[in-house]
């Protein structure tokens, strides 16, 4: 282990050859943290590798599983020119290879997403659409093939009409219509992509239809069916709700378990966990993930992304406060990633230093968990997090 020495003047002094160990640039910064007697230096580094933006906040569907029931924030549009300054910026963050078109809004609302599309295919970086599917028309459909959108996630949470319409209030032959009609373009175009992805929010009232999608995934040349279970911010959703703190049955596809990440003829099926007490990670974090909101404002993950309430797997409610660590209207994208508190941020989620409050022996009474604060380690908290479980799966 390489020693390290502080001067007078409490600069880091490193041995010589602390460039050929490690695999930083030379000269790069680092941020000096202490944790429990360790000192921690964090390298500064505009290392993204994926983008989250935020076209909107808008949707033309009201569906039961939603945060808009209960989310205090407003429906909007991100301006153009706010676009643009993050367009101009994306050349600070030279490993970015994704961009993600995708939010608790519908993408496709926006008067201006195939010009957004265009500007970061511009910059050669690989684009994903997340849809509800249906405002995907022919049009829609080959502009998304001409600009090379790579992958496009449509959310079916029914395969019959009646569950998907008690799900979303909409028509699903309508969405089968549109892929059928983007698989036909593909066809005449001599295109592979975009590549379809099929994202289902499992329920007790759906979930007996999990064969019947992977049958239907086949149908419509789906490479990968992403399950995640749903985050309940109503007590309706509650009453819905299939995982749980005990260990639970595995989820089943065609009556048998089938494991997360499974291989299945067409392409990927990938599940969620169905209860706690995995080694927790954070998706979002170990991918090098930034997402922007529709104003700018920049969070370290969609948990943290909106203010709502949602209840937690133990029943409890809990109030979350957007946490917000810069805005690209004032600050370059390269500077919040690398500010001391973003840095920190993401050192505490890989190292996990919070508690596990579902296993605590005061989960039911303790209050800070109401506004997602724990008794140590960061705040806001990361403690109860159903995404660092697996639970509940993003595309």
């Amino acid at each position: 282990m390489p020693k390290i020495k502080i001067d007078e003047n409490y600069r880091v002094i490193l041995p010589e050859d602390f460039w050929e160990r490690r695999n930083f640039p030379e000269g790069v910064d680092f941020w000096l943290n202490e944790r429990e007697g360790d000192i921690i230096l964090h390298p500064r580094l505009p290392d993204v590798h994926k983008l989250y933006i935020e076209a909107t906040t808008g949707c033309n569907l009201q569906c039961q599983t939603c945060i808009r029931n209960v989310w205090e924030d407003p429906v909007a549009l991100m301006p153009q020119a706010l676009f643009d300054q993050i367009v101009s910026r994306l050349p600070e963050l030279p490993e970015l290879k994704r961009v993600v078109f995708t939010s608790f809004g519908e993408p496709l609302t926006h008067p201006h997403i195939l010009e957004m599309i265009e500007a970061i295919r511009r910059q050669n970086i690989a684009v994903t659409v997340g849809s509800n599917g249906l405002l995907l028309s022919p049009k829609m459909a080959e502009e998304l093939i001409r600009l090379g959108v790579d992958r496009l996630v449509v959310s079916i949470d029914g395969v019959t009409p009646e569950t998907y319409a008690g799900v979303r209030g909409a028509a699903l032959s309508r969405v089968l219509e549109n892929i059928r009609q983007l698989n036909a373009l593909k066809r005449r175009f001599g295109s592979l992509t975009p590549a379809l992805g099929i994202e289902f929010v499992a329920l007790r009232s759906n979930v007996g239809e999990l064969a019947q999608l992977t049958g239907l995934a086949s149908h419509l040349n789906a490479s990968r069916v992403l399950v995640s279970n749903v985050l309940p911010y109503t007590e309706a959703m509650r009453e819905e709700v299939l995982y749980g703190h005990e260990p639970q049955e595995p989820m089943k596809s065609g009556g048998f378990p089938v494991r997360a990440d499974a291989w299945v003829m067409w392409g990927t099926l990938d599940l969620p966990r169905m209860h706690w007490g995995a080694e927790r990670r954070c998706r979002f974090v170990n991918d090098r993930t930034m997402v922007i909101g529709w104003d700018g404002g920049v969070s370290p993950c969609y948990a943290l992304s909106h203010n709502y309430t949602y209840f937690t797997i133990d029943g409890r409610k809990k109030r979350v406060s957007r946490y917000l660590l810069g805005n690209v209207s004032r600050d370059s994208l390269a500077e919040i990633w690398m500010s001391e508190e973003y840095v920190r941020f993401r050192s505490e989620v890989r190292m996990f230093h919070f508690p596990s409050c579902p296993d605590c022996d005061l989960r039911t009474t303790c209050d800070l968990r109401e506004n997602n604060e724990g008794c140590w380690g960061w705040n806001p908290s990361c403690a109860d997090c159903l995404w660092a479980q697996d639970i509940i799966r993003c595309p």
